[in-house]
């Protein structure tokens, strides 16, 4: 069992930057690829990025290539996601999600993961 708790959400204007954590119980972090999901009012939750569990794989959604910069630190186990030039349409409740996975591959899909955050609101205003 893994418990994901996520932290650094908030209001920012666009133009900004927010740095998003996920911070993860159990001793074996590096087994688990990480990734970032996002859910807006009235959609369906969307593929962020993700991360190996080694760090050396990752992936990005076409949305967010550029801006957006997923890293952990398994010594911490954390995994972040650096958001800079926000944009309104950033606006959602983003949630760290984990699959246990030890190999060099990033996952993209959301039926992929068994473990969830309870999210963290990000807000960007225009």
């Amino acid at each position: 069992q893994v418990q994901l708790v996520e932290s650094g959400g908030g209001l920012v204007q666009a133009g900004g930057s927010l740095r998003l954590s996920c911070a993860a119980s159990g001793r074996t972090f590096s087994s688990y690829a990480m990734g970032w999901f996002r859910q807006a009012p009235g959609k369906e939750r969307r593929f962020v990025a993700a991360i190996s569990g080694s760090g050396v794989s990752t992936s990005y959604a076409g949305s967010v290539k550029g801006r957006f910069t997923i890293s952990r630190d398994n010594a911490k186990n954390s995994v972040y996601l650096q958001m800079n030039s926000l944009k309104p349409e950033d606006t959602a409740v983003y949630y760290c999600a984990a699959v246990y996975y030890s190999g060099s591959y990033s996952f993209s899909s959301d039926y992929e993961y068994d473990y969830w955050g309870q999210g963290t609101q990000v807000t960007v205003s225009s």
